[in-house]
């Protein structure tokens, strides 16, 4: 396994929640005093003091309205009061905050981001594509809009890097059997590697990362055909290696059941003979042709 540590600096704000209230009663409010201020206005008679008393009476019932936000599913509203930090809105619907807070929003979905293919070296030095998806949230809508500038690009560059991180920490392909981990053949393992890092790398800003899945890999075009044939000849090795062992075991089959059957008696050199000839017949590439002998094998 790679060591996934990624040296972060501690947050210095975190999420907590702000204060609002339901939005509906003070909309009714904010309704009445308008209504009330336009009343007094009209209904004055010139009397400036009545007048005076509507417009401030009109002007509380904008400052109540002011406070009005409305909250929509899957978004979070982050309060600034004189530019601190004063809480988070999650809960949906109108609500009343301070009117004169600062009321930023940010989406609280789920996403994904896909990275463009990337031309990097494996740990053996060969030149590969890679490319990945991750899926990720916003955790902590504080962190998020306070620890970096811009979350969402943040994760984007995070994301490239830990997979060129992971990219060149395992060889593409291992040509042994105890070869460890590879890119192509670990998948599992090494999506949880590659989880594990990008969720380090953007956990300052906030943000949970789900599940990521490498979507494209391959040999660079340059090395493509050398690669395809190299894997072309560990595929020919490994099938002789396995038609070469059923072939041995054939024969041992057919010699021990014609001991064990008495159908001839064979010495050594016959013996000798007959291997030679189920092994020539069932490791060739081509469909034997049988020859008669209607001679001895002594002749």
């Amino acid at each position: 396994m790679v060591d996934v540590a990624v040296e972060m600096p501690a947050p210095k704000v975190a999420e907590r929640a702000g204060r609002g209230l339901n939005g509906w009663p003070m909309a009714v409010v904010a309704f009445v005093l308008a209504v009330a201020g336009v009343l007094l206005s009209v209904l004055s008679g010139g009397n400036g003091a009545l007048i005076t008393a509507g417009i401030l009476v009109f002007l509380a019932a904008l400052i109540v309205a002011g406070g009005l936000t409305a909250v929509s599913p899957g978004r979070a509203r982050v309060l600034q009061v004189l530019g601190r930090y004063a809480g988070t809105i999650r809960t949906d619907g109108l609500r009343w905050v301070n009117p004169i807070s600062t009321r930023r929003e940010v989406s609280t979905r789920i996403r994904n981001h896909e990275t463009a293919v990337a031309k990097v070296n494996d740990a053996d030095g060969n030149p590969i594509e890679i490319a990945a998806v991750v899926v990720w949230q916003v955790e902590d809508t504080a962190q998020a809009m306070f620890e970096v500038d811009d979350f969402v690009e943040f994760v984007a560059i995070q994301t490239e890097t830990a997979v060129r991180h992971i990219a060149n920490s395992y060889p593409y392909d291992v040509h042994t059997e105890d070869g460890g981990m590879s890119l192509r053949d670990s998948t599992d393992e090494i999506t949880e590697t590659l989880s594990a890092e990008i969720g380090a790398r953007v956990q300052a800003a906030g943000v949970r990362v789900i599940e990521s899945r490498i979507t494209h890999l391959a040999y660079a075009p340059e090395i493509a055909q050398a690669m395809l044939r190299r894997q072309q000849a560990g595929a020919v090795v490994a099938a002789r290696q396995r038609i070469v062992e059923g072939a041995v075991g054939m024969v041992e089959l057919a010699l021990d059941r014609l001991s064990e059957h008495e159908v001839v008696d064979l010495d050594e050199e016959r013996k000798a003979t007959m291997v030679s000839n189920l092994l020539v017949v069932l490791c060739g590439d081509r469909d034997a042709q049988p020859v008669v002998n209607a001679g001895s094998l002594y002749q």
